[in-house]
C-alpha cells in the first residue's frame, strides 16, 4: 500500500517524511522546519519568522481538512499549496515538496497527477502574486491546476482511444 492509497489526512509527519526523501543528501536540514529567516526573491509575501513556522503549519493542516470538506479538491489543493509556499517551512526544497503534495492530494482524491512545467513558471509565480496581492484568493492557481488536470485527462483519453483502435484493427 502506498501513501496515495489512503484517505489519511495530510500531516506534519507525512510532509517531513516527504521532505526527508527529497533532501536525502542533506542530512542537516532534511525533515526539519527551518530555524533561520528566509526571503523569497521577487515575492509579494515574506515568509514568517522561524518560531512561527510550526504553529502556522499546524493551523494550515487543520484548516486544510475543512477546506477539503467545503470546497472542490482542486480549490483546496490550490489554496493549501499557496499557503504552504508562503510559510516556506524548510530551508530548501519547498517548491518540490509543495508540488509533490499537490499530486499526492490529487491522486488521493481520484485525480491524475499534474506536471507544472518549467516553461510555465512565470504563470505559476503569477499565481502567488495574485494570491498574496489580491485578498488571498486561490482562483488563478486553481484554474492553472484544473487546466493541467484537463490536459492530463485528454492525454489519457487519447492513449485509451489509441489502444482501442489497435485492438479493433487486430480483430478485423
Amino acid at each position: 500500500m502506498s501513501i496515495a492509497d489512503t484517505a489519511d489526512a495530510l500531516t506534519e509527519r507525512r510532509i517531513k517524511e516527504i521532505h526527508t526523501l527529497v533532501l536525502m543528501s542533506d542530512a542537516v536540514n532534511r525533515g526539519i522546519y527551518r530555524n533561520v529567516p528566509v526571503m523569497i526573491r521577487g515575492a509579494l509575501h515574506t515568509p514568517p519568522q522561524p518560531y512561527l513556522v510550526a504553529p502556522q503549519m499546524e493551523a494550515l493542516l487543520a484548516e486544510y481538512e475543512d477546506m477539503k470538506r467545503e470546497r472542490h479538491t482542486i480549490e483546496a489543493v490550490a489554496e493549501f499549496h499557496l499557503r504552504f509556499e508562503g510559510i516556506h517551512p524548510f530551508v530548501d526544497g519547498n517548491g518540490r515538496i509543495g508540488r509533490l503534495i499537490i499530486n499526492l492530494e490529487l491522486i488521493k482524491a481520484g485525480f491524475l497527477p499534474v506536471n507544472i512545467k518549467y516553461t510555465d513558471r512565470r504563470q505559476y509565480y503569477d499565481c502567488f502574486d495574485s494570491y498574496y496581492g489580491n485578498g488571498h484568493k486561490p482562483d488563478a492557481f486553481a484554474e492553472l491546476i484544473a487546466e493541467y488536470e484537463k490536459k492530463e485527462l485528454e492525454r489519457y483519453i487519447e492513449i485509451v482511444e489509441g489502444k482501442n483502435n489497435l485492438t479493433r484493427e487486430r480483430e478485423a
